[in-house]
């Protein structure tokens, strides 16, 4: 069966891995929604049945142009194997899941109705989209799911492994200070929290005290140890200097977003209080050799600063807004089409953890056959090459088409493909545990 069914992958793969025909120019077709969400479809001249269509991830605004592929040479890629294209722009810009799952149902029905119905549809998601296309995986309106760098620890579980990593940059570099960790509602406020938390990263790296602390904090807002280079560093200072690198780059946008998040919510759904132990999440994080050699470097009693940080938890969630972000932008696990996953193993923005998360929520849904997941060995968000998307298309394509993966989501098979089209790493790989799920 296992042979049988990669020679109907192979067969698939070689059916689309190179046009037929040299490229020819792509219809455009463009609307809007009656809720103001724009959209648009791309549609080749000998389109092959299948519709991918694609959400794209968070955009502060107030720009909010619609889009249907991750990048222009992925769409290429696409296009010129047969494929149409769709995607919304959602409602409004920010973090948009009061609609977004709504806005790409509705795209897909405007689209097949100009076009026709489609073959297959194939949902393409990345960042915030890998949350929405993990939700569609649980409607049934589309045949299968590929969600890439994917928020699919859901959107509780964002706000809280970041205030977990501020409050630790705030308690333990800026002790006595007052710092406004969660409840942004302006840009001014968001934008004085990343200025006093920077300056403290930045003040704090001169030290050895400083840097055991940022790898602390770190650790809990799941920074990757790794910046720069095919492989990650084994030397714990060279660790931390990626996170120092990370928490630079990474703290001016995730604060302003919690703006966005704030007010389509209604309010703060973040919390640390309600029994958070900070020495319990930091003993299960795949960082903790590394933050307790520091610290015995540095002479820092590190007990002594966990236990400063639980004492200090205070925050509570906003009930509302907490109840909202449950509803709207949590996945429940109950897949009802086949789901695979993509993600780089040093993601500053949205945790490779989240996926051995996303994964154990898929387990106790009982739907853990319709789930695979694969991990490409590079640096950053969204960091995917055209051939790594559409590796990934083809084998979602093979679960549905036989009812079963088979090999092809493997890594090996994975790259086998992959690398029949462009540049590709998938690589085995198993997420460390994500410490922060309340």
């Amino acid at each position: 069966m296992t042979r049988r069914l990669g020679v109907l992958l192979l067969a698939l793969v070689l059916a689309v891995v190179l046009p037929a025909a040299p490229a020819s120019a792509a219809t455009r077709l463009t609307g809007t929604l009656p809720n103001g969400a724009t959209w648009i479809a791309d549609v080749p001249a000998g389109w092959n049945g299948t519709l991918v269509l694609f959400s794209h991830g968070f955009r502060p605004g107030p720009d909010n142009p619609p889009a249907d592929a991750p990048d222009a040479a992925t769409a290429q890629a696409l296009l010129d194997r047969g494929y149409a294209l769709a995607g919304s722009s959602y409602a409004h810009a920010g973090w948009a899941l009061d609609t977004a799952v709504a806005d790409q149902l509705g795209t897909l029905a405007t689209v097949e109705e100009r076009i026709g119905t489609a073959r297959e549809v194939v949902a393409l998601g990345q960042s915030m989209g890998g949350l929405v296309s993990a939700l569609l995986a649980e409607g049934g309106r589309v045949d299968g799911v590929l969600t890439t760098c994917g928020l699919v620890g859901g959107g509780v579980n964002l706000n809280n492994y970041q205030l977990d990593g501020m409050h630790a940059l705030a308690e333990l570099l800026l002790p006595g200070q007052e710092v406004q960790l969660t409840g942004f509602t302006t840009p001014a406020q968001a934008a004085a929290t990343v200025t006093a938390l920077t300056t403290a990263v930045q003040r704090a790296q001169a030290t050895p005290d400083g840097r055991a602390r940022i790898a602390l904090a770190a650790s809990l807002m799941n920074m990757p140890t790794w910046s720069t280079g095919p492989r990650p560093p084994a030397d714990f200072a060279q660790q931390q200097q990626a996170q120092y690198t990370w928490l630079l780059q990474t703290l001016p946008f995730v604060i302003p977003s919690r703006v966005s998040i704030v007010s389509v919510a209604g309010g703060d759904s973040g919390w640390n209080t309600a029994g958070v132990d900070y020495a319990r999440l930091v003993h299960r994080s795949a960082q903790l050799r590394q933050v307790a050699a520091l610290y015995r470097e540095a002479g820092l009693d590190l007990h002594a600063d966990l236990g400063a940080l639980t004492r200090a938890a205070d925050i509570a969630p906003d009930a509302g807004a907490l109840a909202w972000m449950r509803r709207t932008s949590t996945p429940t696990g109950e897949l009802r089409v086949p789901e695979l996953t993509l993600h780089t193993i040093a993601d500053q923005l949205a945790p490779v953890e989240y996926q051995r998360d996303y994964a154990l929520r898929v387990a106790r849904a009982g739907e853990s056959t319709l789930l695979r997941q694969a991990y490409v060995q590079r640096v950053g968000h969204c960091a995917f090459t055209p051939a790594e998307y559409l590796a990934g298309l083809f084998a979602v394509q093979q679960r549905i088409r036989t009812d079963a993966w088979s090999d092809a989501a493997r890594p090996e098979r994975l790259q086998e493909v992959a690398s029949t089209i462009g540049d590709a790493a998938f690589a085995r790989y198993s997420p460390p545990p994500f410490v922060n799920a309340r």
